[in-house]
């Protein structure tokens, strides 16, 4: 199977296992969003939607957020791991939105990437799911299977980061990143994996051998 050929059947087999996606963090808005996504940093999502609705029932926006201290978010989201941190991010940034942005959520990944405790695939997926900006964000399931299809060498996110844009349409970045998210979680995990409930790779191996 050549790339292009993977490339389609990868697609064409994520389309007909998800036909339609949603966000897996508990959002309303293009804040929520970015304080879930920050909050998932080395967790599940699971374990951030069991958070996030004790964080946003006392503050869902910039303004109440700054109203909160540092040390009250940290207890609310201390169960997630990294909380000292993810609570002084929070705070700041939402400081930094007032201050700069008129409380609203920049769009570009300049302004986001500026932000305390947002990184390039934070900015990615807020740009993608709350704006619908074509961007590719990579976890650690994306980065597994786009090296296990054999679509990328595996050798940094940054790297699968552009395999991924590379290989896939535009118009299919911002559904397609979730769809294999999905996918790397139901069928081809890190831990346990078996070759016979993985289709796609076990395919695209099957192909090798013809």
């Amino acid at each position: 199977m050549r790339k292009a050929e993977k490339v389609t059947f990868v697609m064409d087999t994520l389309e007909e296992l998800y036909p339609s996606v949603e966000i897996p963090l508990l959002h309303k808005d293009p804040y929520t969003l970015l304080i879930a996504v920050l909050l998932s940093a080395q967790t599940t999502d699971a374990r951030v939607n069991q958070i996030t609705p004790t964080l946003f029932a006392k503050a869902d926006n910039p303004y109440d957020m700054v109203l909160l201290t540092v040390d009250e978010i940290e207890a609310i989201i201390k169960p997630l791991g990294l909380a000292p941190a993810k609570a002084k991010g929070i705070y700041g940034l939402s400081h930094i939105l007032i201050n700069q942005h008129n409380g609203q959520v920049p769009q570009t990944f300049e302004e986001l990437e500026a932000l305390p405790s947002v990184g390039h695939k934070t900015a990615s997926v807020v740009l993608s799911q709350a704006f619908g900006i074509p961007t590719f964000p990579v976890d650690t399931h994306i980065h597994r299977l786009m090296h296990r299809w054999g679509l990328s060498d595996g050798s940094s996110v940054v790297q699968t980061e552009k395999d991924a844009k590379r290989l896939f349409p535009k118009k299919r970045w911002n559904k397609l990143h979730i769809q294999i998210i999905l996918y790397g979680r139901e069928y081809s995990p890190a831990r346990g994996w078996q070759l016979d409930k993985d289709i796609i790779t076990k395919t695209i191996i099957q192909s090798k051998k013809k």
